[in-house]
Order: C-alpha cells, then structure tokens, then sequence
C-alpha cells in the first residue's frame, strides 16, 4: 500500500519535472536566440542555452515519469546554482521589482537536492525498469 509520504514524494517530482519541462519549452518556444542572447550578455557560451533548454525540456519529462531522476536532479542543481549565481543573486532574495528573486531557483535546488540523495521515487519508472533483486 502506498502512503502518504510517497504520494508526497510523487506530487513533488511532478511538480518539479513539470517546471523544468515549461521553462525548458518557453525557451525553445520563445526563440531560442533571445535565451542564447542572455546567456552571451552574463558571460556564458550561447551553446549553453541550448544545452539548458534540452535538460529543462528532456529532464522534465524523464523527472515526470521517474526516469533517471538522480541524474537529472544533479544537473538541475547545476543549472539553479549557475542560475542564482550569475543572475539572481544581486537582485536579493524577493527580487527588485524589476526581476524576481532567487526564492523559486532556491527551492526547486532544495527539491532537486532531495531527488538527487534519496532512494526514494515512488510511482517512477525506475522502479519498474531498475528493479533491485532486493526488492
């Protein structure tokens, strides 16, 4: 039977692979130029915005269904921590008005941090495609 910590856990990695997946899709649908345009204007190769965007895109979808969500979630860190360092850090916490804080990058970290050191993905693919012989 499944309880409710698991469905806790479910609810949060949807969540967050559902995130990843829109940002990652806004950004191919928005014109990937302006996104490689940004990256270039913080000091970033402009490849990387496309790199960006596949992870958000592809890793959404693999955190969704609970395919490779150690992984995915260690490069989803990655990406916050470029993220909150190089743009949001300076604007505080809460934002200036003009941008929004580092609150949301902060806690979808905090989330991926969670996925990437726990055992736990309940309802995820993993769980049928990776079954351990311990189980």
């Amino acid at each position: 039977m499944i309880g409710k910590n698991e469905i806790v856990t479910t609810i949060l990695r949807v969540f967050l692979g559902a995130t990843f997946f829109i940002h990652g899709l806004a950004k191919l649908q928005g014109g990937i130029e302006n996104t490689v345009g940004f990256f270039e204007s913080l000091g970033l190769p402009g490849f990387t915005a496309f790199l960006v965007a596949l992870i958000e895109l592809i890793g959404g979808i693999g955190i969704i269904l609970g395919i490779g969500t150690r992984i995915i979630s260690i490069l989803f860190v990655i990406i916050l921590a470029v993220a909150i360092v190089k743009v949001k850090l300076t604007v505080g916490f809460l934002g200036n008005g003009q941008m929004a804080g580092y609150e949301l990058d902060l806690a979808l970290m905090v989330i991926s941090i969670y996925f990437a050191v726990t055992n736990k993905s309940y309802l995820a693919l993993d769980n049928v495609l990776f079954r351990s012989e311990k189980a």
